[in-house]
């Protein structure tokens, strides 16, 4: 009963706005050739899934996604705990990552095509350097807020500095390394369309453009509905994997 009164608003405001958006198509408010009544767009969906067209662009571009996502989560996990446990290595890297931080991860996709062409290798690049970000902030956080009692109690039990970081660092800064990756999720997701359309990479975010470039507003807004309910699937997948890991901390009401 809770879980059904708690998912009832959200569900029946986005039945109001879809409503809405059949009202205006209906009406023609806006031009179809602009846009295409919900209904349209969730029937060349349905028609797309049943011939099967729709399922090798949504691989490819989760694929895509998670690949980045996993080098930029493992690249900034790594760094983030040498920042924030060494002050050495806090001194040497802080400034070229603040140089680095700023740059927009699009272009970056020149450069990236320069080195290593229009492959997958080059989407992974584009990919993990922009979702890097909130994943290094948030380790580097969680890494450098470990209490130095704990530290204390470790150097006392003769801990190694790989058993340090098990048993205590990484568990102490999982919260916060946890919180990253989903923001790190939701940017990988949006480069690997930008990628897409930036390289011609098969894909949903290529699809899409090329939908747009004929004026086929059914297709591009089925694309478009994909792309969300893609990004809703894999963020609440990481929800569940988050709560599983972090169980013994308090869930707010």
């Amino acid at each position: 009963m809770t879980l059904a009164r708690n998912a009832l608003p959200p569900i029946l405001f986005a039945a109001g706005l879809i409503a809405i958006w059949q009202l205006v198509a209906d009406f023609r408010l806006v031009s179809p050739v602009f846009l295409p009544a919900p209904s349209r767009a969730a029937e060349e969906l349905w028609l797309r899934a049943l011939d099967g067209s729709l399922w090798p662009p949504l691989l490819a571009t989760t694929r895509r996604m998670v690949v980045g996502w996993f080098l930029a989560s493992l690249a900034g996990v790594v760094l983030g705990a040498a920042i924030g446990l060494a002050p050495l290595a806090r001194q040497l890297l802080e400034p070229t990552l603040e140089f680095l931080r700023p740059l927009p991860a699009s272009a970056m996709i020149p450069v990236a095509i320069l080195f290593f062409g229009l492959s997958e290798q080059m989407a992974a690049f584009v990919i993990a350097f922009g979702s890097i970000w909130p994943v290094l902030t948030s380790s580097i956080h969680g890494f450098g807020s470990v209490r130095a009692s704990l530290r204390e109690v470790s150097a006392m039990l003769g801990l190694t500095r790989l058993e340090f970081l098990r048993k205590i660092a990484i568990p102490s800064a999982m919260p916060d390394i946890l919180a990253g990756m989903r923001s790190g999720l939701a940017i990988s997701l949006i480069l690997a369309v930008v990628t897409e359309m930036q390289a011609s990479l098969p894909g949903l975010g290529h699809e899409v453009f090329l939908a747009q470039r004929s004026f086929r507003s059914a297709e591009l807004f089925a694309g478009l509905i994909m792309l969300g309910l893609l990004g809703v699937v894999i963020n609440h997948g990481l929800q569940l994997v988050e709560r599983r890991v972090l169980r013994w901390r308090p869930q707010r009401a």
